[in-house]
């Protein structure tokens, strides 16, 4: 016989290759707080509709609260054999209460459970990243003004273009970032709606009462289609593709100041506190912060195409393929607020030689557009003056003088 929740039909047991296959507590378990979360407020509902006691509500809500700051202590070692960190707390409250233990599952399958755990930990990774996102604009702000009368070089083809502001330059991360932001919101108000009472993906015929469980767990209603609640994780998709939007803009921001770092470029000095050495070379100073932001963007792309990989051939509703969701989600959330997190005091610490970056902007012809459109203001055709100009930029350039000393 099988000593499996879903085991009555079964004749024997699970191989045991089978069992450590399958689970997934082995990182499924950082659910525990959203997974006691859910379950309590099923019971208060269930005792709501009448389908268990109150006494009974209060029994299993007050266990499962002993069970998380168990849980949080690490009283207990996750087992295997539960194969997820549903199970793994059902098996600690019924060990606890009994029986009673038992009724929580009424009316709910582990489809919308595990559906309801993961939205739940999506929707605080997004308050989280939210909070740090707001914190490198504020960083950004503040160089955007300190530095918005600093001349620098501004790069196309990453040869020297035309002079802009460090300030600026910081103003166009900003964009990015503020853009970011807005995706996150949209993506957050989408995303909060909660799938329990779906079951396995055909609901109940239990007098549940799904919009009460959603509005006490701050959704803004449930899902109506209980088959897209159980097999729907766009939202974990939405979440990796706007991460990697913010990796992708926090890996060019890092690339210009790895760049701006080197002797040739000379624009700024690492702080020790935020760069390394090498084991060989003593003169060396590294910017391994900046190098590892770039790195685990491309970690982050991988786990978008992941998890886009996985579910595109599925059938409705919930597949066993869909356990993949969560290691990759969890890792991109993780991923991105480490450098998010790193990203803003690395930024504070830098010292910038605004010297050398006006300097810069004042050689290499870069008012070579600036005259260009003086001769436009004085009536030349474009296109003649774009022509007169390079002719003396090729002059200034043989004889290793200023495009001014040309002209005049």
């Amino acid at each position: 016989m099988s000593n499996k929740a879903w085991g009555g039909r079964f004749k024997k047991p699970l191989d045991p290759r089978v069992v450590k296959f399958n689970a997934s507590i082995s990182f499924d378990n950082i659910l525990y707080e959203f997974d006691i979360i859910g379950s309590q407020t099923h019971a208060k509902m269930l005792a709501r509709q009448g389908l268990i006691s109150n006494s009974e509500a209060e029994s299993i809500c007050e266990a499962l609260s002993e069970i998380q700051d168990e849980i949080r202590t690490c009283s207990h070692v996750f087992d295997e054999s539960c194969e997820d960190i549903h199970m793994f707390i059902e098996q600690l409250l019924t060990q606890k209460i009994g029986d009673v233990g038992k009724k929580l599952h009424t009316g709910r399958s582990r489809n919308d459970q595990v559906a309801l755990d993961l939205r739940l930990y999506a929707r605080d990774a997004g308050g989280k990243t939210k909070e740090s996102l707001q914190s490198l604009l504020l960083v950004l702000e503040e160089l955007a003004q300190s530095h918005k009368d600093d001349k620098m070089p501004g790069y196309t083809h990453l040869q020297q273009a035309q002079p802009i502001y460090l300030g600026a330059y910081f103003g166009a991360y900003i964009s990015m970032f503020r853009r970011d932001l807005n995706r996150l919101d949209d993506w957050a108000e989408r995303m909060n709606f909660s799938p329990l009472g779906a079951g396995a993906l055909a609901g109940s015929s239990l007098p549940l009462d799904r919009g009460w469980v959603a509005k006490t767990l701050g959704f803004n209603g449930p899902i109506e289609n209980t088959i897209d609640a159980v097999s729907d994780r766009d939202y974990v998709i939405e979440f990796c593709s706007l991460a990697s939007i913010v990796l992708m803009h926090l890996s060019r921001l890092s690339e210009d100041l790895i760049l701006w770092a080197t002797q040739e470029f000379h624009f700024l000095t690492l702080d020790d506190g935020f760069s390394t050495g090498s084991s060989l070379m003593p003169n060396k100073k590294n910017p391994d912060v900046l190098e590892l932001i770039r790195g685990k963007s491309g970690r982050v792309f991988g786990h978008l195409m992941g998890i886009l990989t996985t579910m595109k051939g599925l059938p409705l509703a919930y597949n066993k393929d869909m356990q993949e969701d969560k290691e990759s989600f969890f890792d991109t959330v993780n991923t991105l607020l480490s450098c998010l997190d790193i990203i803003a005091p690395f930024l504070k610490s830098i010292n910038f030689h605004t010297d050398m970056m006006e300097k810069n902007a004042r050689s290499g012809f870069l008012n070579a557009t600036q005259v260009l459109e003086s001769l436009v203001l004085k009536g030349i055709p474009f296109r003649e003056a774009h022509h007169q100009v390079g002719i003396w930029v090729a002059e200034a350039l043989d004889k290793g003088v200023t495009l001014d000393e040309v002209i005049e």
